[in-house]
């Protein structure tokens, strides 16, 4: 089927379109990417799991790297242990073979490849590998040979599929660009003081070029000139038949094309089939779970074929959002269910033909005993959740807030202690300026002896059971500290650092559509949250800006502070002096009330539901059941029950 590219080169973002549906998404964006080369030094060495960590330039997401990937190391000392091999502050070249997820580091790897558009070579592996696809004995032969005779030594090579039936001149130039780059590494490398990056694919349009380029692709959309000069130059003169093309709509390429359209039907759960079934996607920590519906679909003579059909459209389906949505590891699929074991196999086969052409290499097993269809797949960068999609401040994530007994308000679980969030919903988590654990950005605090204030932990351990809090009185907090006031005062939250970033109209709106930061176009980007981000058109000072945001955050601070001091005995009335002070401390900011109202205890009025049995009470030995009682061997009443029996026979 015939293919297009469009290229977001200021995005840094590109989409692949089979029959004007969005197939494939390419987002090159964060710190890490897959493929970056590092020089970093050795942090800790974890003998207990053969692994490392390693320091690469962020300091709390150290990269990590197991014994099997340290490559030119272990080859150099044998079997030797993790120990033997590394050791803490040791300079180590490494590159990014997985991106960092949650709070997760990169994983890294010591087996430097460097990929071109038809080789890729291979510093310090060894011999001359061949793409499976290229099923020509002939041709497997011809750049065997050709391998061979070009390989450096020391190195290895490996033949890509785009290399069948090119010439021997374009893949020896191809060798000597990929050689020149492993020296400028090297070079870095021997001058540079770790922890700095070395190499990495700047170019985003060469870079998609070279990963998603295929004959079936006809046409290619940039957005300038001088991306259509590149693009032309990389494909060389052979590929007459392309049509490559430089965007000039007055709309936004993404909007044009409903690139952004797709990402946001991406991440709904729900995909309808063309006949009236559905498929819902959940993915979770530990795998994706795929359930598959019939719906409204009764096109069909029976019920057999109502289900085979509905069952093949899913799996084409399926196998097209693991490659948009780019869904690595564990996926478990429920099929709707079939009885005749000839159904069952072909749909696998129609299931493993659908998947095919995907670069992932999904790995599917056989169906289960309850019928669910397992498989793999390799995990390449950050999926669609990671990257465009953030967790709800009031439910966490968790995509629902409690009705509690005898509330008639919703009560949000972002912060509800001993809640178990996923980590898609963690790593993604958006600030709340309402919950706000920091301390000084309008956390809980309580006031301890001897004038020293504890805040809240942000996190409890998942799966402990939430207990409240004590409260000390008023009159036990001035007896016990000097500094304690009669009411509890919320802490303040520091002013946020005021930034000020200039964008053009358009851009504000793709950056508002996509839901990024205008931040990320600062270099560097901030390292903090507590930030006020204002845009500054063509045309305004961004001073004046700055002075306005400043003026009204002053302004707002203002008016907190006349809140708070005005609410102080709200809701109830000023005491007399003659009567006894309450006991209870008021709770300043309604923040607060509502974190008092979401901690409730767990059977708070039951005992615990594990008792061990009194002292008085034998235990068992060996779980065995306690002998039950025999009547006596000679009593005068077994006598007759034993003479009644044997007249009965």
């Amino acid at each position: 089927m015939p293919q297009q590219i469009v290229i977001a080169e200021h995005l840094r973002i590109a989409a692949v379109f089979t029959d004007d549906r969005i197939d494939e998404l390419v987002v090159a964006q964060g710190r890490y990417q897959i493929g970056d080369v590092y020089l970093g030094t050795v942090e800790n060495v974890l003998p207990g799991i053969d692994a490392a960590f390693v320091n690469i330039g962020e300091s709390e997401k150290n990269g990590f790297i197991h014994i099997t990937d340290l490559g030119p190391l272990r080859l150099k000392k044998g079997g030797a242990g993790i120990t033997e091999l590394l050791e803490p502050r040791q300079k180590v070249l490494v590159q990014v073979m997985k991106e960092p997820t949650g709070t997760k580091g990169p994983r890294l790897t010591g087996n430097l490849t460097l990929p071109g558009r038809f080789l890729v070579l291979q510093p310090q592996g060894q011999g001359v590998n061949i793409s499976r696809r290229i099923v020509s004995e002939n041709e497997r032969n011809r750049l065997r040979a050709l391998g061979v005779l070009i390989k450096p030594p020391g190195a290895g090579l490996l033949i890509r599929t785009e290399a069948e039936e090119v010439s021997e001149e374009l893949l020896i130039d191809d060798l000597e660009t990929l050689l020149r780059q492993w020296e400028a590494i090297q070079l870095a490398a021997d001058t540079a003081t770790p922890p700095v990056l070395l190499n990495r694919d700047e170019d985003f349009v060469h870079r998609v070029l070279r990963d998603l380029y295929k004959p079936e692709v006809t046409r290619v959309v940039v957005e300038s000139p001088e991306a259509v000069a590149r693009v032309n130059a990389f494909l060389g003169p052979d590929q007459a038949s392309l049509d490559v093309e430089c965007f000039q709509e007055p709309t936004e390429i993404l909007e044009h094309f409903r690139v952004n359209a797709a990402i946001r039907d991406a991440l709904r759960p729900r995909v309808d089939l063309p006949s009236g079934g559905y498929i819902i996607i959940e993915p979770t920590e530990a795998l994706t779970v795929i359930d598959v519906n019939s719906g409204s679909f009764t096109r069909s003579a029976n019920a057999r074929e109502t289900v085979l059909w509905t069952n093949c459209e899913a799996a084409v389906e399926i196998s097209r959002q693991l490659k948009l949505r780019n869904i690595g590891g564990v996926v478990v699929i429920d099929f709707i269910d079939m009885e005749s074991r000839r159904d069952q196999l072909q749909l696998l086969e129609h299931f493993t033909q659908a998947s095919h052409d995907d670069s992932a290499r999904p790995q599917i097993a056989q169906l289960t005993e309850l019928g669910l269809v397992e498989l793999t797949r390799k995990r390449q960068g950050q999926n669609i959740y990671e990257l465009f999609s953030r967790a709800c401040p009031s439910c966490g994530g968790l995509g629902h807030v409690a009705v509690l007994p005898g509330k008639d308000t919703l009560q949000p679980l972002a912060n509800l202690p001993g809640v178990v969030r996923s980590a898609a919903s963690a790593r993604a988590e958006v600030p709340s300026p309402a919950l706000a654990t920091d301390p000084g950005a309008g956390g809980r605090r309580r006031t301890r002896r001897g004038g020293r204030v504890d805040t809240a932990a942000p996190d409890l351990d998942p799966g402990t059971v939430s207990e409240p809090t004590p409260q000390a009185s008023p009159e036990q907090d001035q007896q016990e500290s000097p500094l304690a006031s009669p009411f509890t005062t919320p802490s303040r939250r520091s002013e946020p650092d005021v930034l000020v970033v200039p964008m053009q109209e358009t851009q504000e709106r793709v950056f508002g559509w996509m839901g990024f930061s205008p931040a990320l176009l600062l270099d560097p980007v901030p390292a903090t949250d507590n930030l006020l981000v204002r845009v500054a058109r063509p045309g305004i000072d961004p001073e004046t800006v700055r002075e306005e945001a400043r003026a009204q955050l002053a302004t707002n601070g203002s008016r907190r502070r006349r809140r708070g001091r005005g609410g102080e005995a709200r809701g109830s009335e000023t005491p007399s002096p003659d009567e006894p002070q309450p006991t209870l401390t008021a709770v300043m900011d309604p923040q607060e009330e509502r974190q008092e109202l979401i901690t409730i205890p767990i059977l708070p009025t039951f005992p615990s539901l594990l008792e061990l049995p009194p002292e008085t009470t034998p235990l068992p030995v060996n779980n065995q059941a306690p002998p039950a009682e025999t009547p006596e061997e000679g009593s005068d009443e077994s006598r007759r029950r034993r003479r009644r029996s044997s007249a009965t026979l």
